[in-house]
């Protein structure tokens, strides 16, 4: 859990949880309602999920806080051959053992995925989470307990009303917020949907999130990555990526496509957890 903690905690803009004493408190649409939990490891290394704010009125709940949190942390997922493959790796190596135990920290709702996806497009990190913030903040609902907020990230359903005059306040570029809006009124409409995108294979799904006004290809794995769970998922346009083998390899330049597609014959199958190993070297 400790290599989990320290992705989730690499940035104090973080609006969508909070986690203090090695333990998140977050808040979960449940469909029923909104629930505020608490996860925290004990002594056995068992997750222990609490309800905080109240008991659960009906066993959905229960099983759709289950589902989100297995599905953030993509629990149901065997790493060992991921660890067999990246101890032999001479560049994965290393960030295994720093980093032992760190799973692909996914965005369970599709539409959070891609505006983070679209919001952090030529950004550094840290204005994509002042960007997210904002657009939170603005748009999305909140539990309150105490002094503080709980968010839950904006529905399709309310962006797909607004224009971009409603996201001016938010410090992004117009061509940003049209995206975003555009990619909320096609899930509005049922064109796109996580449930669709799941029934495709790899490369279908690619496709299709590509022909959508906003999403390149780095955009686009990024989501097949996080959200859609498909291992071979591959961002090879990420300066983040690039850095972080530029590093390791103690190099003067950063790789060059034909290196990175030759790098990433040996993760076959793995690409989207060794390129998140990988970004885990420069925070």
């Amino acid at each position: 859990m400790e290599a989990n903690l320290g992705y989730l905690g690499r940035n104090n803009n973080e609006c969508m949880f909070q986690i203090k004493d090695r333990s998140i408190t977050r808040a979960i649409d449940t469909g029923i309602n909104y629930r505020l939990i608490h996860i925290q490891v004990n002594q056995d290394n068992q997750m222990v999920v609490q309800f905080i704010d109240s008991l659960p009125t009906a066993p959905k709940e229960q099983v759709e806080v289950v589902r989100f949190i297995r599905e953030w942390f993509d629990l149901n997922r065997n790493l060992t051959p991921f660890y067999k493959l990246a101890k032999a790796d001479p560049l994965l190596k290393i960030p295994v053992q720093d980093f032992h135990g760190l799973r692909v920290i996914g965005v369970p709702d599709l539409f959070e995925a891609l505006c983070w996806g679209v919001l952090g497009q030529q950004i550094n990190l840290a204005f994509a989470y002042t960007l997210k913030r904002q657009f939170v903040e603005k748009f999305g609902s909140s539990i309150e307990m105490g002094d503080k907020k709980y968010w839950i990230f904006p529905s399709f359903k309310e962006i797909a009303k607004l224009t971009p005059e409603d996201l001016a306040d938010i410090k992004m570029t117009v061509k940003k917020s049209e995206y975003i809006i555009g990619i909320a009124q096609l899930m509005d409409r049922g064109e796109l949907s996580k449930e669709s995108l799941m029934k495709m294979n790899f490369k279908d799904a690619e496709k299709s999130l590509i022909k959508i006004r906003g999403i390149g290809p780095w955009t686009a794995n990024y989501v097949l990555m996080r959200c859609l769970r498909f291992p071979t998922a591959f961002p090879i346009d990420d300066v983040g990526l690039h850095n972080a083998i530029k590093f390791l390899k103690s190099s003067e330049k950063k790789p060059t496509k034909d290196e990175l597609h030759e790098l990433s014959l040996n993760w076959s199958g793995w690409q989207a957890y060794a390129t998140f190993y990988l970004w885990r070297v420069l925070y």
